[in-house]
């Protein structure tokens, strides 16, 4: 199956593209891509995973052509973002 795993950070995004057996799961996809190889500040145990915006477990699978997304901590408060952008 072909899948896509993403991850962005503040100042570049990544997206593999990757061919991964039957019945994989997201961890699995997550896993074959190497991604956590590129980027070693990924912790799978905290930060949540989902597919095409969707928040999912690591242990869901995955269908051909879905898109697995590696969200990031929320560095800024959104209501703090929002008082700037009005004042």
């Amino acid at each position: 199956m072909n899948v896509g795993v993403c991850y962005a950070q503040a100042d570049r995004q990544i997206w593999l593209r990757l061919e991964v057996p039957e019945g994989s799961t997201i961890a699995e996809a997550i896993e074959l891509s190497g991604v956590l190889t590129q980027y070693p500040e990924i912790d799978l145990e905290s930060q949540k995973v989902g597919i095409f915006g969707k928040l999912a477990k690591l242990d869901a699978p995955v269908k051909e052509g879905d898109r697995v997304e590696i969200y990031r901590k929320i560095t800024a408060d959104p209501a703090q973002v929002q008082r700037r952008r009005v004042a």
